[in-house]
Parts: structure tokens; sequence; C-alpha cells
């Protein structure tokens, strides 16, 4: 399978697992419970301008699975599956919300704002899946240093723009990071680590 077909399968398989999960969660739980911003969220002012921002997250997604290391990419694919069914589990389970702010529409970033809102869920807040799959994402394209530092600085931009469009909490997105660095870690180390010392004992 040519590369960049094999690249677009993983995504394919991988995001559309978490598309999936995300709209039949949505669809079948029970109205969520309603969560109270922190400090840090009101310290934010809202904003519709902040959704150029936040649709970036639809840059950055396919961007990890076409430049990522190709020995990374059923890392990527996997981890993203796995993080998406863990976060259904919770969407089901314990079901939540917020208080999301009125808004006029007479500009172009508060009518993209207002598609947005209509076709996304009110509920599915905490994980937030938005903020572990970028997380996710740039963990599989970190290389040098400069690279990394690119892609941190545009994940805090996505991050932003999320508690700045009111979409999530800042709760939500601790514990959708808190998900993708331990379900990453754990299929890292049963992909990559175990693997290699797997290598060595045979080699030994």
């Amino acid at each position: 399978m040519p590369l960049m077909v094999n690249r677009l399968w993983h995504m394919l398989v991988g995001w559309g697992t978490v598309g999936v999960v995300y709209q039949l969660t949505d669809t079948f739980q029970q109205p969520g419970i309603i969560l109270m911003p922190s400090f840090i969220d009101r310290a934010i002012p809202f904003s519709p301008a902040g959704i150029w921002l936040y649709l970036s997250f639809f840059l950055i997604i396919p961007l990890a699975y076409l430049t990522c290391p190709a020995h990374r990419l059923r890392w990527l694919r996997n981890s993203m599956m796995v993080t998406a069914l863990l976060a259904g589990v919770v969407y089901m389970l314990w079901p939540t919300t917020m208080a999301y702010p009125a808004f006029t529409q007479n500009t172009l970033s508060g009518r993209l704002l207002t598609r947005l809102a209509d076709a996304d869920s009110t509920q599915n807040c905490l994980p937030s899946l938005h903020m572990a799959l970028t997380v996710l994402a740039v963990w599989a394209v970190s290389s040098t240093r400069w690279k990394t530092c690119a892609y941190v600085l545009w994940s805090l931009a996505i991050a932003f723009s999320i508690l700045q469009l009111r979409r999530h909490l800042f709760v939500d997105l601790l514990s959708g990071t808190a998900l993708a660095l331990s379900v990453g870690a754990l299929l890292w180390r049963l992909m990559f680590v175990s693997r290699s010392g797997q290598k060595e004992s045979a080699h030994g």
C-alpha cells in the first residue's frame, strides 16, 4: 500500500472512530450535569473571534497523520481510538454540559460559531476530545526542538480558543489532556518500549 494511502487509511480509522463514538454517545446519553466555570474560565473574555484558531484543530489532526514518522502511525491511530472509547464511557456514565453564552451573529466569526454550535453536542464536555486529540497530534509529530515547540504553541492557542469560545471549561481541557497522555504513554510503552526490550533480549 503506498505510504500516502496508508496514512489516509490510518486517519480515516482513527479519527473516524472518534466521530462515531462522539455522535453515538450524544444521541443515547441522559441529560448532563452542569459544570461550573472556574476562575480561569471567568478570566478569559468570550469572543467569537476565537473560532479561527478553534477550527485550526481540523488542520493539525490531518497534518499529524500526514507528516508524523511512519512508525508512529499505528500508535496515533490506536491512541485516538482508545482515547475516544474511554471518553465515550465517561460521556455515557457521567454526561456533562455547561452554560453556553448567547451571542450575536452579525460578523463572519459569529456566523461560523453559530454553525459550529448548531452542529456540535451540547454535552460531552468532560473530558474534552478536542483537547485530547490535539495533544496526541502534537506528540505524534514531535521531533526537533523547534518543530515540537511550534506545535506545542499551536496546541496552546487551540486550547485558549476553546475557552474563549466557551465550548469547554478548563477542567474539560485538563481531563482531556490527562486522558490523552495516559493512553498515549501506555500504548507507547506497549508498542515501542516493550518491543525494543524484546529485540534486545533476542539478540542477547
